[in-house]
């Protein structure tokens, strides 16, 4: 598929996960009033693939199908699931030099995930009360050879541990650059899987004359509602940000809004200057090597979190279903 409009690439760029498979099979299913529990299926594929387990590889292709054809469908792209040779191809792919430290790593970083099941447990329950109907998914956990963090389907929600192994992790330094490290760590799996999951539920309403306040104020209120529903103190922590780069957005929070007014970017649809605002990078340009990227986001969420406090009467369920961003702004008040 050719994309023709260049800020739609943008947006699914922002939004770079997998979606789009079936149902879950019962072996996956959670206990809504016990709260979350995580399906260790990264720990299916270290056995398979080091032990070449039968037992391990039928549990792979019986108890959990659909975490299967994702991960060699969709997320490795290695052929179809019903491939007669798929098992021994997908065997062959883990068993590289590199991927088994991987694998052996992820094991020992990430003995238990009961940390990751509490947090996720606290914000569904939340997201539950604030949204009746909407669906907790079931979770599991994987590896993915570093493609997607977080993959989901209708019913399913699977973490890429390897994704998480810290910023420090030795093997990240040969793919990624410093400043996609940073994010790559445990504390962030928890708000990842919120931030995904929202997204694929209230996807940004691309329309012909979108522009850079549509996406602020889009990815400003999911931030916004995951703040909200994890409890985090403040934006800054909610997005990952250090002190530093959160006091750098606290100090200049008024000179970021004069710039993007005065140079009319609130507005703007050119591909390159919402990318400046809006996607990873080692800093935000506009402003100089100290401003944190992603500045788009933090200001957005400054503008949802004023229209909130005006709007005291509005749930976070109304939030999420509105999409008329220029009148949210209007209503606001923020200046």
């Amino acid at each position: 598929m050719k994309l023709r409009n260049p800020l739609l690439l943008i947006i699914l760029c922002v939004f770079a996960v997998a979606c789009r498979m079936g149902t879950g099979e019962n072996a996956l299913l959670h206990n809504e009033e016990n709260g979350i529990s995580i399906v260790r299926y990264d720990k299916l594929q270290n056995e398979y693939v080091r032990s070449n387990s039968f037992s391990a590889l039928q549990k792979m292709n019986m108890e959990y199908r659909q975490p299967t054809k994702i991960l060699i469908e969709e997320v490795l792209g290695l052929g179809q699931v019903n491939d007669d040779t798929i098992s021994l191809r997908l065997r062959t792919f883990y068993s590289d030099t590199t991927l088994l430290r991987l694998m052996a790593d992820v094991e020992t970083r990430f003995p238990d995930l009961g940390e990751v099941e509490k947090g996720l447990t606290k914000g569904f329950k939340r997201l539950k009360k604030e949204v009746p109907d909407i669906k907790i998914p079931n979770v599991y956990s994987q590896i993915s050879a570093f493609n997607e963090s977080v993959v989901l389907s209708d019913t399913l929600l699977g973490i890429s541990l390897d994704k998480y192994m810290g910023e420090d992790y030795p093997l990240y330094k040969r793919f990624y650059y410093d400043y996609q490290c940073r994010s790559m760590r445990p504390d962030r799996i928890v708000p990842d899987c919120f931030v995904f999951y929202l997204l694929s539920k209230y996807a940004f309403p691309f329309q012909e004359g979108s522009c850079l306040l549509d996406m602020m104020l889009h990815y400003g209120k999911i931030n916004y509602v995951v703040q909200k529903l994890l409890g985090y103190r403040s934006t800054g922590e909610a997005m990952g940000y250090d002190d530093a780069e959160e006091k750098w957005c606290q100090e200049n929070e008024r000179n970021v809004w004069e710039y993007m007014l005065a140079n009319q970017h609130l507005y703007a649809r050119d591909p390159m200057i919402v990318r400046k605002y809006m996607k990873p990078a080692p800093f935000t340009a506009f402003f100089g090597e100290n401003a944190p990227a992603l500045i788009g986001t933090w200001m957005g969420t400054c503008i949802v979190s004023s229209y909130m406090k005006k709007h005291k009467d509005v749930s976070l369920q109304q939030l999420l279903e509105t999409t008329d961003y220029h009148r949210m702004l209007q209503e606001s008040g923020y200046k």
